[in-house]
């Protein structure tokens, strides 16, 4: 009977043929926590005496609360620092970037058991890695053990067909199928995409399908390693990493679920939910106060620099507010080296460091009383970023960068649109001519 990819990477992990529904004990490749949960992790091991780590990578990363904005959380950070040293723990520090873009960067790869302090580490699924959050105490357990336990999940198998139109982009097709599963209609199953427009798509596209897999109530959100991974691999630095990985033909799903992407329009998420999602006709015209580019889900270069194509000689409107924060030092440079943050800046944005920023309401862009933003974030519930009196709505990067422009929530398929008339219309005028 073949396998899945989630039974493929559990089977091998765990050293027995194992199929969903089976309860197995899994080596764990890669550990992590990061700030907000971290210091709860650390102190459960501190309670038990276990003052080493036996995960082969285990990482705290400094992301959440970064630069820290009060002395409670500077606190925690000195433990986390204090822990890493004695350990043998990896720390990344503040400024380096985003716990779900670094492991991709540096740290998963495919075929690894991941697991981390926050829901979004399914994130490395996109690279062939199983790869889930957990509670504090279990992944303390996990980073200290080398080990942890998992029942291998049933997967949906969700194929995506045709090519996108102009503007529409994997942020797109991700709200649209969580808005129609549901918040919990993938509850502790595997999500595996395929298909030829999954085929197509960059690693850094594929990595927002897997990173909001959760949002639908996922375990994990698993994608093949291909030649796309390969190549991302190598960009990397770590060609070595890369082994080809894929479900075997004959493998059962207990759903299949099929999308064609030429029907997909641009997708935006209403508050406070990210099921509650709906089409951009519904959304145009909604005023907007702040909007936030970033995040583990859309901060990477390829995010930057759809953005930027859009808002390249513009400026924000007067009463918008353009928040940038780059998803990792290595994206901070890339934009830089590209010219990407000057066409922000130019635009009137503001650019914050490589960190989660206003995603998580700690601090650098909490809303007022009744403001709207418009995030490329994954997540929308009330009060998520920093006010329970703040509404935020859910986009693609290119969505985000035009309403920024409009001053209210508009169609990105716009620009395309104009731009195919003014191609058109010079075509028409040389055919004239001749």
């Amino acid at each position: 009977m073949g396998k899945t990819l989630a039974e493929k990477i559990l089977s091998e992990k765990s050293g027995q043929d194992a199929h969903s529904g089976d309860i197995v004990i899994a080596s764990v490749d890669v550990a992590a926590f990061q700030d907000g949960t971290g210091p709860l992790g650390v102190r459960q091991l501190q309670k038990m005496g276990l003052d080493k780590v036996r995960a082969p990578k285990s990482i705290f990363f400094l992301d959440h609360a970064a630069p820290s904005p009060r002395k409670e959380l500077s606190n925690d950070h000195m433990l986390l620092r204090e822990f890493s040293r004695k350990s043998g723990a990896i720390l990344s520090e503040v400024g380096d970037g985003v716990i779900h873009q670094r492991l991709v960067e540096s740290y998963a790869k495919p075929g690894d058991v991941v697991i981390g302090g926050d829901s979004h580490t399914c994130t490395s699924g996109a690279l062939g890695a199983f790869a889930t959050g957990m509670g504090s105490t279990d992944v303390a357990i996990g980073m200290a053990m080398g080990k942890t336990w998992f029942k291998v999940p049933e997967t949906y198998r969700v194929e995506v067909e045709g090519e996108f139109q102009p503007g529409v982009y994997s942020k797109d097709l991700i709200l649209y199928l969580i808005g129609m599963l549901g918040a919990d209609g993938a509850t502790y199953k595997a999500l595996e995409f395929g298909g030829a427009a999954i085929r197509k798509m960059s690693m850094e596209a594929r990595f927002v399908l897997s990173n909001m897999a959760v949002e639908a109530g996922a375990k994990v959100g698993l994608i093949v390693s291909d030649e796309k991974t390969k190549q991302y691999l190598r960009s990397r630095g770590r060609v070595k990493d890369w082994r080809p990985l894929m479900p075997d033909k004959d493998a059962i799903y207990e759903r299949m679920i099929k999308v064609d992407a030429r029907k997909l329009s641009p997708q935006v998420a209403f508050p406070h939910t990210v099921d509650n999602t709906r089409g951009i006709r519904e959304a145009r015209g909604v005023k907007v106060d702040q909007v936030f580019l970033g995040t583990c889900t859309n901060g990477r270069i390829e995010d930057l620099k759809i953005a930027a194509k859009i808002l390249k000689g513009k400026k924000r409107a007067v009463h918008t507010r353009l928040v940038v924060v780059p998803a990792s030092r290595d994206v901070y440079l890339a934009a830089m080296k590209a010219g990407l943050l000057d066409v922000f800046v130019r635009a009137g944005g503001i650019i914050m460091g490589p960190g989660c920023g206003p995603c998580v309401g700690v601090h650098q862009g909490v809303l007022g009383d009744g403001e709207v933003c418009l995030s490329t974030a994954n997540r929308n519930f009330k009060g998520r970023m920093g006010n329970p009196e703040g509404m935020v709505y859910l986009a693609s990067p290119a969505t985000a960068a035009y309403s920024a422009i409009k001053g209210q929530i508009s169609d990105p398929r716009e620009l395309f649109e104009k731009s195919r008339r003014k191609k058109t219309k010079k075509s028409s005028k040389r055919r004239k001519n001749r």
